[in-house]
């Protein structure tokens, strides 16, 4: 099918499209769908003894060890109920160092004797499982033969049935770990993690007089994503491989004008969303918010908060969702950073916030934040965290897909900073100068119109522009990139604030134990922290060329790509943090060095490939059928007498030979040696190949401007972009 008939057959599809039933009928409310195919706490005390419910509960809730003799009990429970919900095999789930999910599936069913089969589900088998690890990256922890791995339940995080059209599975999340024990996955550091922040803040909440709970972390985290007719993704090698768009020019009209962001939901997308979120509330996922973003084609759905680890399989687990309700509707759903050019990116911005049962939200200021101490303790900590580690917080969202997104007009740029607010940065002003004595209030918004009320405001504003900034009773990271999982900067996350909350309660004890009075000693820490770590506060433009050059003197790092901030994951300091806390060994930490390397590497070389082979196949030869065209024209016109216009002809052709000359620039630089190491390679990809790939798509992009559209096999921006 010839590129113009792509875009006739996606035409003739949006316009014949009707959307499918999926609202909620009277007899599946969202009410009574929510959860339904998750294993959670009800369903637990309504099947487990209760004396085997209790023991889970406390491990959930408290962080107690699991109770192992109650594991063939839920186990047990978990099976009978898995079956009624229509499952024949159970999976466990886990999440390996490639960034998406992995699974194997196993029968319920065993033959027995009598030749019937007999459902098997025995405690040690939930409990742990052993995938071949040797096909996993690793980073050198284990060689090749040695491919022993194992999985392990995380109980804190409930399992789920994952429905097909052909049949039912249970899915156990897990954690997966080396036989030697080493962290082969991103859950498991993040649940180390986690539990070293939590003991750090129950030390600081004891110093406040307070019995605390258990402290943990919570995330919710912002999706946003393109949804474009599957025809067009199916005629586009670059996205089909790659997640992105390799050539393309920005469409007549793009975002200018501000009228896609929060408009009206196209019927299509919007029957598409319904589905997906009812899928979601099944699985136990609260979908909140939906609507549109700033680019056409582009939207954002957003859950609720939840712990942290449960967050991050939900994330994994909404992406698929995502995935695989759109292709029911025809379109395709691309996470990629930067999949179109010029236009708007997309980031995954990660809300957090500390807290639990008793004490309740460990970042809620309250109404007047100078009368809070413990309230600025804990933002003093994440002070203090973000300005020591902020390079480990780049590297955690390090990709060579989110360097086309971080530090351009749409995204925060690659130094890591704090946005406070008004009110906030004022407190702190005054605590670094001696004490705070009192807080800038709310305001008042007067609307103008006598039917509507006064409307309170907030005493500061936000900031889209700053990487890391606070938003009234909580954090937004906003640098996260959309394919990405929260689930490593959130391990960066809790594992910094352990380090913080550490240092401040060893303050406060050592103050205390000189009988320094409790007030004043928190005042002393707090002064401390703002005088060396208050240069991480920047309430400006995070997108001005003045930012830059004050940052550098402020001594902040400004890691611009994944080839500049990769180096920070081995760092003494870095190290040290996480061998400290134990999250991470130096071992683990140096793998994870070497896989996000190997992983740079082969994305710049898979785009680079594709750049290669579609200008030669699919570029090219519309430009020279063009060219051929033209000549045609002209020497026919001669033919006729009359002198044809070879401008057209001249300006093509010195552009086929522009990208000729590309290509072959390409393909030389592919065939070139970036040295033996990965490093050499990582650096020969970002200073050699990409500038040579760049060479290319400029070429092509000028060609799509003047080639005849019939011509042209490549869906086009505008055609992707605007037809839904």
């Amino acid at each position: 099918m010839s590129g113009n008939a792509v875009r006739l057959q996606a035409i003739q599809d949006v316009e014949a499209y009707v959307p499918p039933a999926v609202s909620f009928d009277v007899n599946e409310a969202p009410g009574a769908i929510y959860g339904m195919n998750v294993f959670n706490k009800a369903v637990m005390q309504r099947r487990l003894p209760k004396n085997v419910y209790k023991s889970v509960i406390d491990t959930i809730e408290n962080g107690s060890k699991l109770d192992p003799t109650v594991a063939d009990a839920v186990a047990a429970a978990m099976r009978d109920w898995a079956l009624e919900k229509g499952a024949t095999h159970y999976a466990h789930v886990f999440y390996p160092l490639t960034g998406f999910t992995a699974e194997k599936h196993d029968s319920f069913f065993e033959p027995v004797g009598d030749g019937t089969t007999l459902a098997e589900f025995a405690g040690k088998t939930l409990i742990q499982g052993e995938p071949d690890a040797s096909s996993f990256p690793n980073g050198g922890l284990r060689a090749t033969f040695e491919a022993r791995g194992y999985t392990g339940w995380d109980v804190t995080s409930p399992a789920y049935i994952l429905e097909s059209p052909n049949g039912n599975t249970l899915c156990i999340p897990t954690v997966f770990l080396s036989m030697t024990g080493e962290a082969l996955d991103l859950k498991t550091p993040l649940l180390r993690a986690q539990q070293a922040m939590s003991v750090q803040a129950e030390r600081v909440l004891r110093l406040f007089g307070n019995d605390p709970d258990r402290v943990v972390s919570f995330c919710g985290p912002e999706q946003e994503y393109f949804l474009i007719d599957r025809h067009f993704f199916l005629a586009r090698p670059d996205l089909l491989n790659a997640g992105r768009t390799l050539f393309g020019q920005k469409p007549p009209k793009g975002q200018e004008f501000d009228d896609h962001y929060f408009g009206a939901i196209p019927e299509r997308v919007l029957g598409m969303m319904m589905e997906a979120e009812r899928e979601l509330f099944k699985l136990g996922i609260p979908a909140k918010t939906r609507h549109n973003e700033v680019a056409p084609g582009q939207f954002e759905i957003a859950p609720v908060f939840e712990r942290a680890n449960i967050a991050a399989d939900h994330q994994q687990q909404l992406m698929t969702t995502l995935k695989t309700v759109a292709q029911r509707h025809g379109m395709e759903c691309i996470f990629h950073e930067k999949p179109f050019a010029g236009v708007n990116g997309s980031g995954k911005h990660v809300n957090f916030s500390i807290g639990n049962g008793r004490q309740g939200n460990l970042l809620n200021p309250g109404d007047n934040p100078h009368d809070n101490a413990q309230f600025l303790v804990f933002c003093a900590a994440v002070i203090r965290a973000v300005h020591k580690y902020g390079g480990l917080l780049r590297v955690a969202v390090a990709s060579a897909s989110n360097d086309h997104r971080l530090g351009a007009n749409e995204a925060p740029p690659a130094i890591i900073s704090i946005f406070l607010g008004e009110q906030l940065a004022d407190v702190f002003e005054q605590i670094a100068a001696g004490g705070a004595k009192s807080s800038k209030s709310k305001g008042t918004l007067r609307v103008g119109v006598d039917t509507m009320p006064d409307l309170p405001a907030d005493p500061g504003d936000r900031n889209r522009t700053s990487p890391f900034a606070f938003t009234g009773n909580r954090f937004e990271f906003r640098a996260p990139g959309s394919n990405q999982s929260v689930a490593a900067p959130m391990t960066v996350i809790n594992a910094m604030l352990a380090e913080a909350l550490d240092f401040i309660a060893n303050e406060l004890e050592a103050s205390i134990a000189k009988g320094v009075e409790f007030n004043a000693a928190i005042q002393d820490v707090l002064a401390k922290i703002m005088k060396e770590h208050g240069a991480v506060v920047f309430n400006g433009n995070g997108y001005s060329d003045e930012w830059q050059v004050e940052a550098a003197k402020r001594g902040l790092l400004n890691l611009r790509t994944t080839v500049d901030a990769l180096p920070q994951l081995i760092e003494p300091a870095s190290i040290e943090l996480m061998e400290k806390y134990g999250i991470f060994s130096a071992r683990e930490m140096h793998s994870r060095y070497e896989i996000a390397l190997e992983q740079y590497v082969n994305s710049i070389a898979v785009e680079a490939k594709l750049t290669l082979e579609m200008g030669t196949t699919m570029v090219l030869p519309a430009a020279i059928r063009y060219q051929t065209e033209l000549a045609a024209n002209i020497a026919a016109l001669k033919a006729a007498g009359i002198d044809g216009n070879a401008t057209s002809l001249k300006s093509v052709t010195a552009i086929v030979n522009e990208l000729t000359d590309a290509l072959t620039a390409l393909q030389g630089v592919l065939a070139a040696d970036a040295g033996h190491e990965l490093t050499d390679e990582a650096k020969f990809a970002l200073t050699t190949i990409i500038p040579a790939m760049g060479a290319v798509r400029a070429a092509g992009d000028k060609l799509e401007t003047v080639v005849a559209d019939d011509l042209w096999s490549l869906p086009t921006y505008q055609e992707m972009l605007h037809i839904l």
